[in-house]
């Protein structure tokens, strides 16, 4: 569905088994987040057929974290498409899948501070505590932040799996909450638009599940 100009989200909505949330930045270049599981790639394919668009329009994936159902398919892409993480989290990753899950080498690596795809200027923000290192992406000019399972509507991502800290979840939640945002796009579950719903969003998860981590 079309979120506003230029961006289209790909919600999963099938609840009997776990895939994230894939956006699409139609721009100058095409930028993928999160295209999800291998197995459930069509969900990402018929997103994009009903803008008229394939996995071959795609000239950037950005992956927010190594978690499978967040970027098992990216070896569905072939170059020309590029594709980036932060290192510390592909090496986390890596690490864990061992040699039974061979993960291509990501052709860049994202750290804190600007990033220029084509046309669109975005803000990386490293934001541990689901996973080590885990980044969230801020798009100024849109004041629309992608937050990968940093937090969702009314909830966080969890920190019982390997390399989760809920003390550094917390520190990258009050992080993103002093960015100037109007779209809270996250990995899982429903966007959250305008500024008060974010605002209210954000204050209710410091009031309730910072209590749990």
């Amino acid at each position: 569905m079309e979120i506003f100009t230029n961006l289209n989200a790909f919600i999963w909505q099938d609840y009997h088994e776990n895939n994230c949330n894939t956006y699409f930045i139609d721009g100058e270049k095409g930028i993928l987040i999160d295209p999800g599981h291998q197995h459930l790639i069509e969900h990402v394919e018929r997103g994009l057929y009903t803008i008229q668009k394939t996995l071959d329009d795609i000239n950037v994936v950005i992956i927010t974290h190594g978690h499978p159902d967040h970027m098992e398919s990216i070896g569905r892409f072939k170059k020309p498409t590029l594709w980036g993480m932060n290192e510390k989290e592909f090496q986390f990753i890596r690490k864990l899948a061992g040699s039974h899950i061979k993960i291509p080498e990501p052709d860049f690596f994202l750290d804190t501070g600007q990033l220029l795809i084509g046309d669109q200027q975005f803000n990386v923000l490293v934001t541990p505590g689901h996973s080590p290192a885990s980044i969230c992406l801020y798009w100024p000019a849109k004041k629309a932040l992608f937050t990968g399972d940093v937090i969702f509507f009314q909830g966080i991502g969890r920190t019982d799996l390997p390399g989760g800290d809920g003390s550094l979840l917390k520190r990258s939640i009050m992080e993103l909450s002093e960015l100037d945002v109007e779209y809270v796009l996250p990995g899982h579950g429903e966007i959250i638009s305008g500024k008060k719903a974010v605002q209210k969003n954000f204050k209710g998860i410091m009031e309730y599940w910072f209590n749990y981590i």
